[in-house]
């Protein structure tokens, strides 16, 4: 026990990670010890996330010497750490939504016990006793026979930490946590992440909005090209505030650009949004708020026509001639966490971002000398001309976003969909992306965002539009009432 007490859960020294022949850690010297809280800041493409794998024993060093002390001995093989160190992130998430068979939550639950991804194993009554408990403590109670696939991205982030402490991990490392989550489910889960951390469970943090962690006594570490140093983290405020409804004149006399007649979704047989009758019309810029699971990120993907809905609903897109996939996919962009996911694949960033043009995912048409001059000015604006021949799948969460907005933008698309647009940001790239959005608005694109943070909404947005329960609980600046 004094062992335990004194000794690090895991020492670097010295070490560099190289992932594709390109070097991403360099040079890391660093000590996480039982108990301790350490916040981990740093820039898109720093590498935060590549240090959690690392640590947790995902990734092997390059050079240097990483060693565990765990079980009252040291160890250099990272076998036992995949168990006592617990890992939520986005990757993780990618992956349940990649595979084609179902699992419940309580699948999910049961198979984090054991350090797996999928249960293989009849749960005991231990087990069950612990799942009864950490449902509880993280409130994923209610979701035990559903499918995480249909769940809200929110939703799945809870269910992800639940995992992480059916172990009762020693390390609890988490990847830019925070996004995706309701200002209610931020609160309930600091109160978790602060009740964990007074358990003796060490946490690290990588996130770029320090602001929202948990009130603990944390250390600091930031990382910027591949090395670390301990620095107070920055601020993510680096804009104000903008005016989230800017209210324009009769509204209800301008042309439909999308009607919904009540319109009901099913995903995997559960129901999750309507039925919502609601109408997007010409000159408005739409703010979507509510919480996790009340069918915002569906309400998207329905408009974008990435989803359908049930018998006896109907979705009209007015400025289409003709509503094919085609034309839906050229004249409507898209980013979501969803879109982010399949493009974790081998394509280049070029390819990401000029796949827009024929509203394709990963392969870009023949580009005409305009077309490719369009794409290299975005990336410009955006900071990306150096991910343009680097795959997909070695981005970081933050740059792999900021492709997905030049991709949905390049066209000048009638309709911009974004689904929490500042999530996996950093400041940096939060202010470029928000002075481009204005541009694309003034341009005479039309804004649907979806935000949980005020901040976080672009200036000029005209109506909001908040559901609760999959319908419309509130619509300020329309015809549409509670239904």
């Amino acid at each position: 026990m004094t062992a335990s007490l004194t000794f690090p859960l895991v020492r670097l020294e010295a070490v560099a990670v190289n992932q594709g022949g390109v070097p991403v850690l360099t040079d890391i010297d660093f000590e996480l010890h039982p108990g301790e809280a350490w916040l981990l800041t740093g820039p898109n493409g720093g590498g935060k996330s590549t240090l959690l794998g690392l640590l947790r024993g995902e990734l092997s060093p390059s050079s240097g010497t990483r060693r565990y002390f765990l079980d009252g001995q040291w160890r250099t093989s990272a076998v036992r750490a995949l168990r006592s160190f617990a890992l939520v992130s986005p990757a993780q998430e990618a992956w349940f939504l990649t595979r084609d068979w179902a699992q419940t939550v309580q699948d999910v639950l049961l198979a984090g016990m054991e350090g797996n991804m999928l249960r293989l194993w009849k749960a005991d009554a231990a087990a069950l006793t612990r799942l009864e408990e950490v449902a509880r403590l993280t409130g994923v109670g209610g979701w035990l026979d559903q499918d995480f696939r249909t769940l809200s991205h929110g939703q799945r982030r809870r269910v992800l930490l639940a995992r992480a402490l059916m172990g009762r991990p020693a390390a609890l490392l988490l990847d830019e946590f925070t996004d995706g989550l309701s200002v209610q489910a931020r609160a309930e889960l600091r109160g978790v992440l602060e009740a964990v951390a007074a358990s003796g469970v060490a946490l690290l943090l990588a996130t770029h909005r320090p602001e929202e962690a948990p009130a603990l006594n944390w250390k600091h570490l930031r990382i910027v090209g591949g090395t670390v140093r301990q620095a107070a983290p920055t601020s993510s405020s680096m804009r104000p505030a903008p005016l989230l409804l800017t209210h324009h004149a009769s509204p209800i006399t301008a042309a439909p650009l999308v009607t919904l007649e009540r319109a009901s979704v099913y995903r995997n047989g559960q129901h999750a949004l309507g039925p919502l009758s609601w109408t997007w019309r010409t000159g408005q810029h739409w703010l979507v708020t509510g919480e996790n699971g009340a069918g915002k990120s569906t309400l998207a993907r329905l408009i974008a026509g990435e989803f359908f809905p049930a018998l006896g609903g109907r979705v009209v897109r007015h400025f289409l001639p003709r509503d094919l996939l085609s034309e839906r996919r050229r004249h409507i962009g898209l980013v979501s966490a969803e879109l982010a996911i399949r493009q974790r694949r081998g394509w280049s960033g070029f390819d990401v971002i000029a796949s827009g043009y024929g509203g394709s995912e990963g392969f870009a048409p023949d580009l005409t000398p305009a077309q490719a001059a369009r794409v290299h000015q975005l990336a410009e604006r955006l900071e990306l001309l150096e991910l343009l021949t680097r795959p997909a799948d070695t981005l970081s969460q933050g740059q792999l976003k900021r492709l997905l907005l030049a991709r949905a933008v390049l066209s000048g698309p009638t309709l911009l969909i974004l689904d929490e647009p500042l999530d996996f940001l950093d400041a940096r790239a939060q202010v470029a992306v928000l002075a481009l959005l204005d541009e694309v608005r003034v341009a005479g694109t039309h804004l649907l965002v979806i935000a949980h943070r005020a901040e976080d909404a672009p200036s000029g947005l005209t109506d909001h539009l908040h559901l609760a329960v999959g319908r419309v609980k509130v619509a300020v600046g329309a015809t549409s009432r509670e239904r």
